[in-house]
């Protein structure tokens, strides 16, 4: 391909964390080919976009961000990448505008596929067979170097009747682990602050191929690497099944002073019976048991859950299961997704639907004890002092950052703050439940 010189590109990034380092890999590819990145809402002359394809919330958001694309430059050239790219390129492709669609493993070489950046008459797509894909693509995103998603995993080999990931990632594949040290290394380097490990199934990490002979390497010994030759000030587990949360794994992060006290393990239900036509890989037994683990080892550590609602089968009565499950349970917030029909689940076909109206009413609720989680737990803090590590720009005059345990802290911006690491006193609750600090310097108490 002849390098396409003084071309613009920008990009949008939908779903998860793991979609923004590989967006930021795609980028620093098309940066080499000598694109000139841009901003979204900037006129660009091609338009990337990185689809996420759990609900079909985030296909809707695909569709309505090829629309701002071309509202900002109508003859620009788009690209559709991501999940919802490799599960439906045909779909993608017939929407008005777009040029180009790639798939898993396509995406990591969108330059062969550029000649030119004329608007095509109709999409064209190139997708792979999803279980051909046995090779594993790194990479990490790159901001304003407070804090990087550092990809140590791809693909799933579990079997979840609601997922379509396994159908759009394929099989669980990994980085090695003196790959992942030297990128995290590299970070370091450019200045970042906080690295976070990422991933489809991050805690199987250690699956993959290696000079020609399979490789097997465990997640425990990557964290073990990661702490011992790295100078990482911060490294936070985005997330990590709980039958893959060992008890060496978390005895680990309570003595490590780089692995934050902080653990997002997903439930999916609070009811047993949910937990078995989902086809989930535990019960709410172990489940509580990895809490309270963390809990007897890190009293402090925050605990973030993934919940869904309005699975089919789920009735009032177990819907009321995982309520009381989880306002017993030792837990900081909740991320609660609403479920949807996905096509080419086993999901689909079970009996049992629950209407929408109910779905965005138990939403609803577990949302608002997610407020009432996460309140208890920033106020359990207050009159203590904690490290924070403050965002790279004030906005309106205050600082945003996070402490180790990932609670959320406004102050007012001073001199030298900026991707910082600083001892806060936590002061009080804001209504928009910020905590509100009171910055400590070399001992002294210091008010905003």
């Amino acid at each position: 391909m002849r390098p396409l010189v003084q071309k613009s590109v920008a990009f949008h990034t939908l779903g998860c964390k793991l979609n923004f380092a590989e967006t930021s890999t795609i980028s620093r590819q098309l940066h080499e080919a000598g694109f000139s990145p841009t901003r979204f809402d900037a006129r660009a002359d091609m338009y990337v976009i990185n689809t996420c394809s759990v609900t079909d919330n985030a296909d809707r958001k695909c569709r309505s961000a090829i629309r701002k694309a071309l509202s900002q430059n109508p003859d620009a050239f788009i690209v559709v990448v991501g999940c919802y790219a490799q599960l439906k390129p045909e779909e993608i492709a017939s929407i008005p505008g777009v040029d180009l669609v790639l798939g898993a493993s396509e995406k990591f070489r969108m330059v062969q596929y550029l000649d030119h950046l004329a608007k095509r008459q109709s999409g064209v797509y190139h997708s792979c067979d999803i279980d051909t894909v046995d090779t594993y693509q790194g990479g990490y995103s790159l901001g304003e170097r407070t804090r990087a998603f550092l990809k140590v995993q791809d693909g799933c080999d579990y079997s979840c009747t609601f997922c379509t990931i396994p159908l759009a990632r394929g099989r669980s594949r990994s980085s090695s682990v003196s790959d992942v040290v030297v990128q995290a290394n590299e970070l370091v380097g450019k200045g970042v602050k906080e690295i976070v490990l990422t991933g489809v199934n991050t805690g199987d990490f250690g699956k993959g191929l290696q000079g020609g002979k399979i490789r097997e390497e465990t997640f425990l010994e990557l964290i073990t690497a990661l702490d011992r030759d790295t100078d990482a000030p911060r490294i936070r587990i985005s997330s990590i099944e709980p039958n893959l949360l060992s008890d060496d794994i978390i005895a680990f992060v309570s003595q490590s002073k780089r692995f934050m006290p902080h653990f997002h393990i997903p439930l999916q239900s609070g009811s047993d019976a949910v937990l078995k036509q989902m086809k989930r890989r535990y019960l709410t037994p172990l489940y509580t048991n990895r809490v309270q683990l963390i809990r007897e080892l890190m009293p402090h550590a925050a605990i973030g859950v993934d919940v869904i609602v309005g699975f089919p089968g789920e009735t009032e009565a177990l819907f009321a299961e995982t309520c009381f499950y989880l306002t017993n349970l030792s837990v900081s917030y909740l991320h609660v997704f609403t479920y949807s029909e996905r096509p080419d689940t086993e999901a689909i076909l079970l009996d049992g639907v629950v209407p929408i109206p109910e779905r965005h009413e138990r939403s609803m609720q577990l949302r608002q004890l997610s407020d009432k989680l996460r309140a208890d737990f920033y106020r359990r803090h207050l009159g203590g002092t904690r490290d924070v590590l403050f965002e790279g720009k004030p906005k309106e005059g205050l600082f945003t950052g996070y402490t180790d345990n990932y609670i959320a802290v406004q102050h007012e911006a001073g001199v030298g703050m900026a991707n910082q690491i600083v001892p806060v006193y936590l002061d009080t609750l804001g209504y928009d439940q910020m905590v509100k600090g009171l910055l400590i310097r070399e001992g002294v108490l210091m008010r905003g």
